[in-house]
């Protein structure tokens, strides 16, 4: 049986300028490849931005996207799409469409057949999908990933699109059982609709050798907390750090980037915690590895996931995880030895949720056999039978 040929099709991937953007897309798609049975070329837009000055932030970031690049053997296109602030969101989805009918037309042009296109998060990229797959004569597979259908929607054409995009699509995904509620509720036929939560890479994210050599060489010699994701408000450090002025015992370190920093230093500062919470900027992926396994526990605070791979990703390396009470996270969490959910989202309940995890804390051994399950595998198998029904019609 030849290979399924796909056309990933997300803003959400990485680039080697933003190489943490969206990589959980690169590494699902990634492990589909690895079976053999799928290839894939993957159009992965950035909005145009005419300057690289690092004054302007992400968007200089977006300039420096290359045009195109090989990661992990996989070809990937950064073709540029026009995003208009104010109002771009209301129309992103069209100007997306518009800027990539070129775009695919020279692929197809140029020799490159599709049996189907693979499209990551509903807007503005699956509405923009399901328009490029009407247009070119493909099936197109859209999976959502969190906000895109736990936040967008409340605005009115974003929705109408939204639904647009529902009853275009051959098939969904969803990485979450609660997302694919939120799906149906929208107006999704349920059999249309697949869970395939997002894996983690056991053989990368694994309890160091030795964890005491791991722990003085980032400075760890104190009960320590990591919290894992962009400083941004949704993620909820700020929360995580009030807490800490209760958690006199422990530290507090905390990987990510972004528009928060400087607010999130100066709550550092105002409670007088710059000698036990350390903001560490953003890491590569494969240093996230050592940052789990020197820490005795993650702290997930956020308002918002679809399926949240850090909480995956920190007990594959033995770390138990404190997490907040929103939909997707109990799918992750669902023993004490994996960690706990916290029974109010605000600085005093994840403030009882670290005292209650370490009273007394889950062996470390058990919650790296709690993670060890939830590799690729099944997901990987979900999305070839996916595509094979799609294709066949």
């Amino acid at each position: 049986m030849p290979p399924i040929r796909l056309l990933t099709f997300s803003t959400l991937y990485p680039n080697a300028a933003r190489p943490n953007h969206g990589v959980f897309v690169e590494n699902r798609l990634r492990h589909l490849l690895a079976s053999g049975e799928a290839v894939s070329t993957v159009i992965a837009p950035v909005p145009y931005f005419p300057s690289r000055d690092s004054r302007f932030g992400d968007w200089a970031r977006y300039a420096a996207a290359p045009a195109a690049e090989i990661r992990h053997g996989i070809s990937v296109s950064h073709p540029r799409y026009p995003v208009l602030p104010r109002i771009g969101m209301s129309v992103a989805p069209y100007l997306l469409y518009r800027a990539m009918v070129p775009v695919l037309r020279r692929l197809l042009d140029g020799g490159a057949r599709f049996d189907a296109i693979d499209a990551h998060y509903f807007y503005p990229d699956g509405v923009a999908a399901v328009w490029l797959g009407r247009r070119f004569g493909l099936p197109v597979v859209v999976t959502a990933r969190g906000s895109d259908i736990g936040q967008i929607p409340v605005y009115a054409l974003p929705r109408r699109l939204i639904q647009g995009a529902i009853a275009g699509s051959a098939a969904m995904i969803t990485v979450s059982a609660a997302l694919k509620d939120a799906l149906v509720a929208l107006g999704a036929p349920a059999d249309k609709v697949t869970v395939l939560r997002n894996g983690v890479d056991t053989a990368l994210f694994h309890p160091p050798v030795d964890r005491e050599a791991t722990r003085r060489a980032l400075g760890v010699s104190r009960k320590t907390l990591i919290s894992v994701g962009l400083l941004i408000e949704r993620k909820g450090h700020h929360y995580t750090i009030q807490a800490m002025t209760q958690l006199p015992d422990f530290d507090l370190m905390i990987a990510g980037e972004g528009p928060d920093r400087d607010k999130l230093q100066a709550q550092i500062a105002r409670l007088g915690l710059t000698d036990r919470v350390r903001l560490l900027g953003a890491r590569p992926h494969a240093e996230l590895p050592g940052l789990y396994g020197a820490a005795d526990a993650s702290v997930l605070a956020s308002s918002r996931e679809g399926w949240a791979n850090v909480l995956l990703e920190s007990m594959a390396c033995g770390t138990p995880v404190v997490a907040s009470n929103i939909p997707g996270n109990p799918e992750v969490v669902r023993t004490r030895a994996a960690g706990l959910i916290v029974r109010e989202n605000t600085p005093d309940g994840i403030a009882a949720g670290v005292k209650a995890l370490f009273s007394p804390p889950p062996d470390r051994a058990a919650t790296r056999a709690y993670a060890e399950p939830f590799g690729w595998d099944e997901t990987t198998a979900g999305q070839l039978a996916i595509f094979r029904r799609v294709i066949a019609g």
